[in-house]
């Protein structure tokens, strides 16, 4: 995205922070830095703050069960967060931009506990948001992602992507099944 955050959000910064500590291998320091703003923000907070910082702990986890815990956080999240809001943190954002990568890493948290037909309804709400990504490598990333999942759920594999956010073999754009750093 080209535009410019509409202004400064200590909240989503200290989210940055935070998601960057993670990327940088201190994933423990990340994950309580995270965990003490979700007690701050509070379960009735600000749903744009709940779903980037849900989104991006998830991904801090490698136990399955615990990142879909926080998946589902992240998702109902995205639903009462308004359009109006996101305008309001970043112009070049829309909520409708953030379904692809959510219902993708539920599909991946389910796949990865085998539960097969829930990973399958979520993979299949990934394509179905797909088409309002943008023409871009982020775009593309996800896409690619999207396939790689859905490959690995009619193989019926449990096993991690090696591309998956917080893998070793992943960089820090494959943060790519986040909404963004701008969730």
């Amino acid at each position: 995205m080209t535009s410019a955050p509409a202004g400064p959000d200590p909240t989503m910064e200290a989210i940055g922070h935070a998601l960057a500590e993670g990327q940088a291998g201190d994933t423990a320091s990340a994950r309580r830095e995270l965990l003490d703003l979700w007690s701050a923000i509070g379960v009735t907070g600000d749903p744009l703050h709940r779903c980037s910082l849900a989104h991006y702990l998830a991904d801090l986890h490698d136990d399955p069960a615990q990142a879909l815990a926080w998946d589902i956080r992240a998702l109902d999240a995205a639903d009462a967060v308004t359009e109006q809001r996101v305008q309001e943190h970043h112009a070049g954002l829309h909520i409708a931009g953030f379904y692809p990568s959510l219902h993708l890493n539920l599909a991946d948290d389910y796949r990865r506990l085998g539960s097969f037909e829930a990973a399958t309804e979520h993979i299949d709400a990934a394509r179905e948001h797909a088409p309002g990504l943008p023409r871009d490598p982020y775009g593309d990333l996800l896409r690619g992602a999207i396939q790689e999942v859905a490959e690995a759920i009619d193989k019926r594999d449990r096993s991690r992507r090696a591309s998956a956010p917080g893998s070793a073999g992943s960089s820090a754009a494959d943060s790519a099944t986040a909404p963004g750093p701008d969730c």
